[in-house]
């Protein structure tokens, strides 16, 4: 079975995957953002590393599925291939970060990957409002992540709801986190295990 959480910068899908890998003994897959060599070049100067950074992602997300599909085992994944895909390359070429010949040219290498790859069991998207987000992305500290602008955030919001509104590839639970701190509370983290429960009885 193949869980996956989606949602913006500072939604809490690392702190969501870990504690729900620990919570079902499912394998946990994280975003390599850490090893990733194009992050901070990117934050200096989106316009230069926007379409290296999305490759690298496309690339890595690309195999990250295959592996996961290929394990047969119970995994959670922190962070899907369509939000590369759907929110974060059109929303760096609609900002003029990314060229329509460089986008076009992603675009084109997801659809050849999507043919290959089946979409999560059930997707989890966290919903949270932009001064959440900016609270979660002050709190962990992230040196890359300072120059992250309000408008930007809220741009990837936008973009989230709209991706999430026409999702049809499976199982969809959505879960709005602005009043939840599941990070530190068991009863917050319990809410969302029997939402997840509710779904996963019905994958079975």
């Amino acid at each position: 079975m193949h869980i996956a959480i989606a949602g913006n910068i500072g939604s809490g899908k690392t702190t969501l995957t870990t504690q729900l890998a620990k919570h079902y003994k499912w394998q946990a897959h994280f975003e390599d953002a850490d090893d990733n060599p194009y992050l901070n070049d990117f934050y200096e100067d989106m316009q230069r590393w926007s379409f290296n950074l999305q490759i690298y992602f496309l690339n890595s997300r690309f195999n990250q599925v295959l592996e996961i599909r290929k394990s047969g085992k119970n995994v959670i994944q922190d962070r899907t291939i369509y939000e590369d895909a759907f929110i974060f390359a059109p929303n760096l070429h609609s900002m003029g970060l990314m060229t329509t010949r460089d986008f076009e040219n992603y675009f084109t290498l997801f659809n050849l990957m999507d043919g290959f790859i089946q979409p999560p069991d059930l997707l989890i998207y966290l919903r949270a409002s932009v001064p959440t987000l900016v609270n979660q992305i002050q709190k962990r500290g992230r040196d890359y992540e300072n120059s992250i602008r309000l408008d930007y955030l809220k741009r990837l919001n936008e973009r989230y709801e709209a991706w999430i509104s026409t999702y049809n590839h499976g199982k969809l639970l959505i879960i709005d986190v602005d009043n939840l701190n599941f990070a530190e509370s068991n009863e917050d983290l319990g809410y969302i295990v029997s939402k997840i429960d509710a779904e996963i009885n019905g994958l079975f």
